[in-house]
């Protein structure tokens, strides 16, 4: 059983059809977008005993800036079906990840529904990144055509070290276990790189 199981509370119902509505026709990590959603949520359950139903409405929607229809603000939009704690934690993740494509992103870890949201968002996309160029067959391609996602690693790191005390530690272990595994085969990449 998973924290979207039914029966569901209403507003979880209610944002899980809004997530299949505003992620239909979208992809992310070569999946359904609704599918890396889904997998958020139900990672902060596997790890947060009775998690706040803001943050997994948050989880459900948090790409919803970047793909729900724009005839009107999506921040008032969610703010008026789900209320201004879900919308501050989805407009957090927002700005973490604009931050990405910055040089030296800052790190955040004192939000603890951000905190819980974003380290799920991590290990889900790292899981899916390390599955995606192991189904190569040939990973260091993969990673060596990943320059820029190979140098967010380090960053990902001290972002896991910075969270670990303030995580469950089921949780910053599994971020741990989805990291670890790239480090290896991005190191391994530059070494195939450097003959």
């Amino acid at each position: 059983m998973t924290v979207l199981s039914p029966p569901r509370p209403a507003a979880i119902a209610r944002a899980l059809r809004d997530a299949r509505t505003w992620c239909a026709g979208h992809t992310i990590d070569d999946r359904p977008a609704l599918v890396h959603a889904l997998r958020v949520a139900v990672t902060i359950g596997q790890h947060v005993p009775a998690p706040a139903q803001d943050v997994i409405i948050a989880a459900l929607l948090h790409d919803a800036p970047e793909f729900a229809p724009t005839e009107r603000d999506v921040y008032q939009t969610l703010t008026a079906g789900y209320g201004t704690e879900v919308t501050r934690i989805i407009a957090a993740l927002q700005v973490e990840h604009r931050a990405l494509d910055e040089p030296d992103p800052p790190i955040r870890v004192d939000d603890q529904p951000v905190l819980l949201a974003s380290t799920a968002d991590k290990i889900v996309a790292l899981t899916s990144l390390l599955r995606r160029a192991q189904s190569t067959g040939n990973a260091p391609d993969f990673f060596d055509r990943r320059p820029v996602l190979c140098g967010l690693l380090p960053h990902f790191r001290a972002f896991q070290r910075a969270a670990h005390p303030r995580l469950p530690a089921s949780m910053s272990a599994h971020l741990d276990a989805a990291l670890t595994p790239l480090e290896r085969a991005t190191a391994a990449a530059q070494r195939v790189g450097a003959r």
